[in-house]
């Protein structure tokens, strides 16, 4: 059923200048529709304010800055907005229509994509959120879903609703916003964000587009929310296997849950992806991903939803807004958050949200839900239990120094028990990584808390192999907790052929554990292959067998210039390289083609040319002194309707 029908905007002129065609996608908080701006006769995208909503200060505020901050953003890779107004109750934005798809549909239908492809995606996003972080803002709810694939190639950012001025943006009081899969830790624990909280999505984003699937998964968005704050994001090499190191390094560079460790801007985070593309072989930049995987996308977690962060009632969970999203366009299901499809082609039509109930009293799995959120984030001026006095819970320790962390616990009434260390590739050595019990989490007053503090990122040498098998090269860098990589073969005149060369990255470079290792593996001296064409099959099997080659004949034999059984070709040929103990491919001749030869006698010399050389032989003329001025054929060295191979010469006696 065409929903566009039932919006009363459908067909209206808002501001005497924009017709509303039809209605693309629906949000919490506002409409985007298909629009012709009819004063320079172009198509837009309308993002119309909920008429509830336009009547709070609040909200209008918001949507205005919204339009303001864009609108500030000239960059080709950002969702241009051109104009802003009001009509009656109607609050809206002119915005940049974009004929295409989102990456969230290309995730959903492919799965993981070819590195090239990712970073071809990657490259222009990060361009635009560098030039909003130079200019002062921060996107703060960076997804697949908002990153735009024009029909043309061009990829642009959308939804710049949730960005707000980095002067500006120190802490979030009332609430966490943005999707639970992309949220960095300090946005998480603290609501404050920087730059780095974009860094840290983009991230996330990189990680899905290489594996076809996100790094946390979880039940709830607590879960989720958890796994982002106590465990790093993996490699994406540990799911999909062969993955460059360079592409690791990318991820766990950007991921990185202590912000400082993170590239400090999009700027920064480019030129390090541009460096790492230039460090890829074409092989590794175009090796297809596997097609098992695919992006899931319907779970608790990817949608964008308001987390409370001081919750006094046990009934309040997430704010909603429209129910649960439609295919292929999801519905945004924050409150206050911008409507999420801006970008959206005019074929894509949300169907209407259905009728909400509102039900006598709150189901028990969004009790569990608020719990866990609490106990994720330990705030909350009132929690959920009854404090007695007796009880506590364990203040945020996470990022902290260990004598901050100990400080920390001392003013909440409880006790330091045993400190432990434990390698992080992402935590700055001397920082808390984790406690036990969990920051949050109810605990009795004077009980004793555990920290894990890191010892920073745990890096080993990558050991020479050089001269060892592949075998034992791989075993040896096991043993170092590194991974064997890439194989690739080289010629050498010193390694023998099957032992290792070398590595990259070189003997001695120090890396983190884990990290995938190239090895080069010799295929020895190089061999000239000798031109055995012409001789006959025994004798070009001796010449290549004494250089050290093998030798396999053709099944299929071919006509050629040379005698029956002889060799017509070879593979590689001469003049190529090959190492010991490769082979060469040898095809046999079956003799020349016998075809037809022409009569040409009494022919002019012209025409004679011309019929012997289009069926396929050369010609030889004899004229002798009798015929240095005659043009007429007298006689042919092969008679016409005799055969003879083609190719061959054919002698006329000119007279």
């Amino acid at each position: 059923m065409d929903t566009t029908l039932q919006d009363p905007l459908v067909g209206q002129v808002l501001d005497g200048r924009y017709r509303v065609d039809a209605r693309i996608a629906a949000g919490g908080m506002a409409t985007v529709y298909r629009a012709l701006d009819t004063r320079l006769d172009r198509v837009l995208a309308l993002k119309v304010m909920h008429p509830t909503l336009a009547a709070d200060g609040t909200f209008v505020e918001r949507f205005i800055r919204e339009a303001k901050s864009v609108a500030r953003l000239d960059h080709p890779n950002v969702v241009q907005v051109f104009d802003q107004g009001t009509d009656g109750s109607y609050v809206y934005l002119a915005m940049e229509y974009i004929a295409g798809c989102t990456l969230r549909d290309v995730l959903r239908e492919r799965g993981a994509v070819q590195p090239r492809a990712a970073l071809d995606v990657l490259e222009p996003v990060l361009a635009a959120l560098g030039a909003a972080h130079r200019a002062g803002f921060v996107h703060r709810d960076m997804k697949p879903e908002n990153v735009l694939i024009g029909d043309d190639g061009r990829v642009k950012v959308a939804d710049f609703g949730l960005v707000r001025s980095v002067d500006t943006v120190t802490s979030t009081t009332g609430a966490v916003l943005g999707t639970v899969s992309y949220l960095a830790p300090e946005q998480i624990e603290q609501g404050t964000t920087d730059p780095r909280v974009d860094v840290y999505a983009c991230g996330v984003v990189l990680y899905e587009m290489l594996t076809g699937a996100k790094p946390h998964s979880g039940d709830s968005p607590a879960q989720v929310l958890y796994k982002h704050l106590h465990e790093d994001v993996p490699p994406p090499s540990a799911l999909v296997p062969g993955l460059p190191y360079q592409l690791d390094e990318l991820v766990a560079s950007a991921t990185a849950r202590t912000p400082d460790i993170r590239p400090h801007d999009a700027v920064a985070l480019l030129a390090q992806v541009r460096e790492a593309r230039l460090s890829l072989t074409g092989e590794q930049l175009d090796a297809l991903p596997p097609q098992a995987l695919t992006a899931a996308h319907d779970n608790a977690e990817d949608r964008t939803s308001v987390i409370p962060r001081a919750l006094t009632s046990p009934g309040l969970g997430f704010a909603r807004a429209g129910g649960p999203p439609s295919r292929p366009l999801p519905v945004t299901e924050d409150a206050d958050a911008p409507v999420d499809g801006v970008e959206r082609t005019a074929r894509f039509q949300s169907p209407p949200a259905p009728p909400r109930r509102r039900p006598a009293r709150p189901p028990r799995a969004v009790l569990a839900v608020i719990a866990a959120v609490l106990v994720v984030f330990g705030v909350g001026a009132g929690v959920w239990y009854i404090n007695t006095g007796q009880f506590t819970k364990v203040p945020p320790l996470l990022a902290k120094t260990e004598a901050q962390a100990k400080e920390r616990l001392k003013t909440a009434g409880l006790d330091v028990g045993q400190v432990k260390r434990a390698y992080s590739d992402t935590v700055e050595r001397g920082t808390v990584i984790g406690s036990d019990p969990a920051p949050g989490a109810r605990i009795r007053d004077h009980d004793s808390v555990t920290l894990t503090v890191s010892l920073g990122p745990e890096t080993v040498n990558v050991p020479n192999v050089a001269g060892q098998s592949l075998a034992k090269a791989r075993a040896r860098l096991k043993a170092d907790d590194l991974e064997p990589g890439m194989v690739t073969r080289a010629f050498s005149d010193d390694v023998p052929r099957g032992s290792v060369i070398g590595t990259t990255p070189e003997a001695g470079t120090e890396r983190h554990a884990g990290s995938a290792i190239a090895l080069i593996v010799s295929k020895g001296s190089p061999i000239d292959v000798p031109d055995v064409t012409g001789d006959d099959l025994e004798s070009a099997k001796q010449e290549l067998t004494d250089a050290g080659l093998k030798v396999k004949v053709a099944e299929k034999r071919v006509n050629s210039e040379y005698d029956e059984g002889e060799v017509a070709a070879q593979s590689p040929g001469d003049g190529r390289q090959a190492a010991e103990g490769d082979t060469v491919t040898l095809t046999l001749s079956k003799g020349p083609e016998m075809i037809e030869v022409p009569d040409v006698v009494g022919d002019s010399v012209d025409d004679a040319h011309q019929a012997l050389e289009d069926a396929g032989f050369a010609v030889k003329e004899d004229r002798g002194l009798l015929g240095l001025f005659g043009d007429t054929v007298k006689k042919q060295s092969v008679d016409g309707g005799d055969e003879a191979p083609k190719g061959s010469t054919i002698t006329i006696t000119i007279r």
